[in-house]
């Protein structure tokens, strides 16, 4: 994963081996045995990578593309996966999305929508504080 990954962001980047290789401090030819899975980074390379990319050192090492083959995302956005909608309009948030926003039974969740652009689900404490930050904005 690490190796599909490190290629992946090298080459949305626009970088070379020779270009990302200096900006971490390694020869072309260390990054080049990252590559192709002959030798690991030690976690102070590893994080210097995730910085040069803007990910984080948990998704540079450990993301899997989904069926959806999307890269790995950017540090704090986040690919959860593809949930069903249920008869009812339902559906199941993946318990990953759960855990890092904090979402539990009986909280409370706007929907909020654009036509262009599609769905947004934000909590209501979470919106109450950003409009409550924004009202403080507008008042000074």
């Amino acid at each position: 994963m690490f190796k599909d990954n490190l290629i992946s962001l090298r080459k949305i980047h626009n970088l070379s081996q020779d270009e990302l290789a200096y900006k971490i401090g390694v020869s072309r030819q260390t990054l080049s045995k990252y590559e192709t899975g002959e030798s690991l980074p030690d976690i102070e390379k590893c994080k210097k990578i995730a910085d040069v990319f803007g990910v984080s050192v948990d998704e540079l090492i450990s993301y899997e593309k989904d069926d959806l083959g999307l890269n790995v995302p950017p540090k704090g956005k986040h690919v959860f996966g593809m949930v069903k909608v249920g008869d009812k309009g339902q559906i199941v948030i993946p318990a990953k999305a759960r855990k890092i926003f904090d979402i539990n039974p009986g909280d409370n969740l706007i929907i909020l929508g654009d036509e262009g652009q599609g769905l947004a689900i934000i909590k209501e404490k979470g919106l109450l504080n950003l409009l409550r930050d924004a009202r403080k904005e507008n008042n000074k």
